[in-house]
């Protein structure tokens, strides 16, 4: 088997989890817009129906933060249930960098295609599965204009709430750190998934919507942070 048969085609479908304690927390469909081996591409649209944890659902539907907030204290405990849910509003064009604890998003309107922010999710290095990838998000976020001229940080008390639970554990959190730090430089630097700015693209229209196949819930191990 060579590298290359390794790499996901563009068009296919890759499912894209958060796992923790060898559960599913949630579920993406997405579809491969590039893969290098290094840097995957994956995009994401509305009308694509995923699995999430029902407190995150309700607190969308409601704007309720209790149920966001139970929901962090569900995956603690490992209490949580998964709903469907269906995307809407906004297009997503993901980056996902082997071996980092963030990953790169661009949001953009659906229907006007107006860019709307960069968005840095921190989260577990990836791991290649045979339906997609395995990660595991960790509260944290950057997001950053379209322009890459301003930043701020955005959910810092749930990643804290995190760290109290003991979902983030302290080498964990030290890898966090040192993400941050280079998430910073590559903004500042406009070097990695910055480099060109604003990215110009769309769904391909020949593209049928990804689903779900058989299994994406399925117990898996956890995605584990690398250690040196």
């Amino acid at each position: 088997m060579t590298d290359t048969d390794l790499l996901f085609q563009p068009g296919t479908t890759v499912v894209r989890r958060d796992v923790h304690a060898d559960r599913v927390w949630t579920a993406m469909p997405q579809r491969v817009v590039a893969d290098t081996g290094h840097v995957l591409r994956l995009a994401y649209w509305p009308g694509i129906e995923s699995l999430a944890p029902t407190t995150w659902i309700a607190s969308l539907a409601t704007g309720d933060d209790t149920a966001r907030k139970q929901g962090l204290a569900d995956l603690a405990a490992g209490t949580w249930t998964l709903g469907p849910y269906c995307w809407h509003g906004t297009e997503l064009l993901s980056h996902f960098l082997a071996g980092e604890w963030f990953s790169v998003h661009c949001f953009q309107d659906a229907t006007t295609k107006e860019p709307l922010r960069w968005y840095v999710n921190f989260e577990r290095p990836y791991e290649r599965r045979g339906l997609g990838i395995d990660t595991m998000d960790l509260a944290l976020d950057l997001v950053i204009t379209p322009d890459l001229s301003g930043h701020h940080w955005k959910d810092q008390d749930e990643y804290a709430q995190l760290c109290r639970l003991g979902v983030v554990d302290d080498y964990t959190a030290g890898q966090i750190d040192r993400a941050r730090g280079r998430a910073i430089g590559m903004l500042d630097d406009r070097t990695g998934p910055f480099a060109a700015g604003w990215p110009s693209w769309e769904p391909d229209s020949s593209w049928p919507l990804p689903t779900l196949p058989p299994g994406a819930d399925e117990a898996a191990p956890s995605a584990m942070p690398y250690r040196a």
